[in-house]
């Protein structure tokens, strides 16, 4: 199983590359100003796409999401969308979060201890965990020349073992870290200018394998 994965394209999906596979993952920020017409314009360009199963989460940018859950939801019909949830797809398990630590005024943003709520919700023996913001110390370095990432996501995920963590919203800190079993991913496309980052990953066998 080919997944492929992006974030932060902000409404310029349109110039991003997006390699072939058999899950696109988009892990939020996929609007430019959080409207309702952005998800259309953004669904319409999913639906171009030939990979035969999409997931996608919220972001910061996305506020139509936040505000109005029901009408956001209806437009972006050719995804799953997650949001504290999970799904499988082919045996994988994923799950997605779109929270990130308080930093001025954004869509969906809590103070890291008020956070730990919505993490202790991630299940332990995930495949895929999508969140928008990612955790402190992994590929959340900022210009400013601070860790941006939030630090009890760092001890769930640590806690529940994910093989790959997804991530972006600190789109100058893209790239991958293998780190005590879990592959983490930032994978900001910088506004649609970069490129889908793909991981081939297996089922899990079963106690019957």
């Amino acid at each position: 199983m080919r997944i492929v994965f992006v974030s932060d394209t902000h409404g310029y999906h349109r110039r991003t590359e997006v390699p072939p596979g058999d899950v696109l993952v988009h892990a939020g920020d996929l609007t430019r100003h959080g409207s309702l017409d952005d998800v259309e314009f953004f669904n319409e360009w999913l639906g171009t796409l030939p990979h035969p199963h999409k997931i996608v989460i919220a972001g910061n940018h996305d506020f139509c999401f936040q505000e109005q859950p029901a009408e956001a939801r209806a437009r972006l019909t050719n995804a799953t969308y997650l949001h504290d949830e999970g799904c499988e797809v082919a045996g994988l398990k994923f799950y997605g979060s779109p929270w990130t630590p308080t930093f001025f005024d954004w869509a969906f943003m809590l103070s890291d201890d008020e956070l730990a709520t919505k993490w202790a919700a991630i299940p332990v023996g995930l495949d895929v965990l999508v969140t928008h913001g990612p955790p402190f110390g992994v590929l959340d370095w900022t210009n400013r020349d601070e860790h941006a990432g939030s630090r009890t996501l760092l001890e769930r995920v640590r806690a529940a073992r994910p093989r790959v963590h997804v991530f972006g919203h600190i789109h100058e800190a893209a790239g991958r870290l293998d780190l005590d079993g879990t592959t983490f991913l930032n994978a900001s496309t910088h506004m649609g200018r970069g490129a889908g980052v793909g991981i081939e990953l297996d089922a899990r066998p079963t106690a019957h394998d």
